[in-house]
């Protein structure tokens, strides 16, 4: 496997690394909602208002997440 560090995978994250993923958990969970929406559109057959509304949202909700998150200060938002 090229350029796989095996040893790093023993290390565990830093307050530094915890404190970035805090920081973007609700971009983080905005993407999975967004995941989770356009799955079940593509399960449906055909997809129902309900379907929709629900995959509207979950952009909505991505674009709210991104714009607050870009919005802050880039030394609070600053992923190591």
């Amino acid at each position: 496997m090229d350029g796989f560090d095996v040893g790093a995978a023993d290390v565990e994250p830093t307050a530094d690394d915890l404190a970035a993923i805090q920081a973007e958990w609700s971009l983080i969970e905005a993407g999975i909602d967004l995941v989770d929406a356009e799955a079940r559109m593509a399960a449906a057959n055909p997809p129902c208002e309900l379907d929709w509304q629900a995959l509207r949202s979950a952009e909505a909700r991505v674009q709210r997440a991104m714009t607050a998150f870009y919005a802050r200060p880039a030394a609070r938002r600053a992923v190591a």
